[in-house]
């Protein structure tokens, strides 16, 4: 596994109430985003700072503070402020040109207007 840039202190991870981009943090003034892929067709998330991807990941590390079932909701606009940014990368592998396009998995459902959807807190 490839190394993470450390997360700021006292960060803390949002649960976006969408099922693609599923958890952001704001820090230094950028968004740290966790696209949750077709798992086990692609890595569980794929990690973007500040739009760009940085790289993917089975599991957050421990250091980055993130509990998935306590994360409070990100709000309405800071939620469209982040999808705005992540445009066109709900698919695995739009963020280096080539999307996802195969047979079985679900990336070709993960547009844009899909990723806005939100969903009921967890």
């Amino acid at each position: 596994m490839q190394p993470f840039p450390p997360l700021p202190p006292h960060t803390v991870w949002y649960d976006t109430g969408t099922n693609v981009f599923r958890f952001a943090a704001r820090a230094d003034g950028q968004w740290w985003v966790l696209r949750l892929n077709g798992f086990p067709d692609h890595p569980l998330y794929t990690l973007f700072i500040g739009g760009r991807v940085v790289g993917d990941l089975y599991e957050p590390p421990a250091s980055w503070g993130l509990d998935e079932q306590q994360a409070p909701l990100l709000g309405a606009v800071e939620r469209a402020e982040m999808l705005g940014e992540l445009a066109g990368l709900g698919p695995y592998g739009a963020e280096v040109g080539r999307p996802c396009d195969g047979d079985y998995c679900t990336c070709q459902a993960l547009t844009d207007e899909f990723a806005a959807q939100v969903t009921e807190k967890r």
